[in-house]
């Protein structure tokens, strides 16, 4: 059996992805090593295409890997599980359920009793500034309000580790920037560990404790930033820009030459 790693809460051991595609093998991931520290916010930067959301799949248990493996809280993660939960750039919500039922879903699916999943989604919905709108359904949100219910829903199953692919990617600036603050006083208060995917280089470096960079399609991580700014940081301020700017030469760097740039300043 797998023994605990202590202050580690993700181990990634040389995981790799490869597909079949058209007839032909194609190496989306190549061996990735990577230690995640109980508590900490790390960023995933890099072209379209070059691993991120996969990999985040794999630890997430939705997909195997082609090569080496992954332990979460010291255990082999062979499947999904509670421990981890993926949130993706679409809110993914139920229609037919109003907010409430939305965030208490997964409560109901580990049986819950009905009174205590109610108190526990309203609690959450709190947290993420969204009481009052308990009744409401899908279509009467806003994108940004759909968010918070998807962020809701995954912070009430109390997982070890968060895993956000692009969750602000189809938002407006203004409604992007008010859910990275609050994102961030989230993180804080919950001490969960996040996985944070994003194209955008400052909201990289205004979240992560790291950043890691990924190369193109085979993806590896071919730099890692630790970031030492004071918190909260500004997307403003004059040394998250000069730190972003420092990440970008990196991701030109190690884009091929017929590589669109598709990141953001």
């Amino acid at each position: 059996m797998d023994q605990p790693s202590g202050g580690i809460s993700l181990e990634i051991v040389g995981v790799s992805k490869r597909f079949l595609a058209r007839g032909r093998m194609v190496e989306a991931l190549a061996p990735v090593d990577l230690q995640v520290k109980a508590g900490e916010l790390i960023c995933l930067l890099g072209p379209s295409g070059c691993g991120k959301s996969t990999l985040l799949s794999i630890i997430a248990g939705l997909e195997p890997p082609s090569g080496g493996l992954i332990r979460a809280g010291g255990r082999k993660v062979q499947g999904p599980g509670i421990d981890r939960v993926l949130l993706f750039q679409e809110a993914a919500l139920f229609p037919w359920l109003d907010v409430q039922h939305n965030v208490a879903f997964g409560l109901r699916q580990a049986g819950m009793p009905e009174a205590e999943r109610m108190r526990m989604a309203r609690e959450y919905l709190e947290l993420v500034h969204l009481s009052g709108f308990e009744h409401s359904y899908v279509h009467q949100l806003s994108g940004g309000m759909r968010q918070r219910v998807a962020l809701a829903r995954a912070l009430v199953l109390n997982p070890a580790v968060l895993l956000m692919d692009e969750p602000f990617g189809a938002l407006d600036a203004l409604t992007r920037d008010k859910l990275q603050i609050e994102l961030e006083t989230i993180w804080a208060a919950t001490g969960k560990t996040i996985l944070f995917v994003t194209h955008n280089v400052r909201e990289a470096v205004a979240l992560g404790d790291r950043v890691l960079v990924f190369s193109p399609r085979p993806g590896r991580i071919i730099q890692e930033f630790s970031i030492t700014l004071p918190r909260p940081r500004s997307l403003e301020h004059h040394q998250t820009i000069d730190q972003a700017r420092e990440i970008l030469a990196v991701l030109h760097a190690g884009q091929r030459p017929d590589e669109e740039a598709n990141d953001e300043w």
